[in-house]
């Protein structure tokens, strides 16, 4: 980065651009994805929108589907070890 940036920063500077980048895709994708954002005049213009199957499919994406085969443990290996009896 140049002498201006102490190496102690770097971390944080990381940390920082991985939080950001989060927010910048959840923003995107509420904004592009979600049922409810009516970015466009035809659908603003609708006071009530009957869109069930689009929420749905915005609601259960492919990372949630995912998720719900996985076991609901942060680190199974550790869980085990520590939960078998000896």
């Amino acid at each position: 980065m140049g002498r201006w940036m102490k190496p102690e920063v770097y971390p944080l500077l990381a940390a920082m651009t991985f939080v950001t980048s989060m927010c910048v895709f959840q923003l995107t994708r509420n904004m592009l994805q979600n049922p409810d954002v009516r970015i466009n005049k035809t659908r603003r213009s609708m006071g009530v929108l009957d869109n069930k199957e689009e929420g749905e499919k915005y609601a259960e994406h492919g990372f949630r589907k995912f998720l719900r085969t996985r076991p609901p443990e942060v680190m199974p290996s550790i869980n085990h070890f520590f939960s078998e009896d000896k």
